[in-house]
């Protein structure tokens, strides 16, 4: 069993920075694959950023460039770093791991680009 707490959200400008933090408790968090998502009112979850447990990783297009996903072993802990912030990434931002059939979600943290 793994939980998951994201922290980091909160109101920025646009065109500023935020980072995001995914704590995780539990064994093995080297042998998940993390990801991000972020999920807006009436819209499906989407997939922002992933890494796997080798560390490889991916994107959205749409944040390609402007956001890092990283991971940290030792802590238990992955990271969503987000610069040049648009309006339009506004979300609640999802971490979730996995690792064959076993998929977790932590309870989100709300991320507003407003000025």
């Amino acid at each position: 069993q793994v939980q998951l707490v994201e922290s980091g959200g909160g109101l920025v400008q646009p065109g500023g920075s935020l980072r995001l933090s995914c704590a995780a408790s539990g064994s093995f968090f080297s042998s998940y694959d993390m990801g991000w998502y972020r999920q807006t009112p009436g819209k499906q979850r989407e997939l922002v950023a992933g890494i796997t447990r080798l560390g490889r990783t991916n994107y959205a297009d749409s944040v390609k460039g402007r956001f890092t996903i990283s991971r940290d072993n030792t802590k238990n802990t992955a990271y969503l770093q987000m610069n040049s912030l648009k309006v339009e990434a506004t979300a609640v931002y999802y971490c979730n791991a996995r690792r064959g059939a076993n998929i977790y979600w932590g309870q989100g943290t709300q991320v507003t680009v407003s000025s």
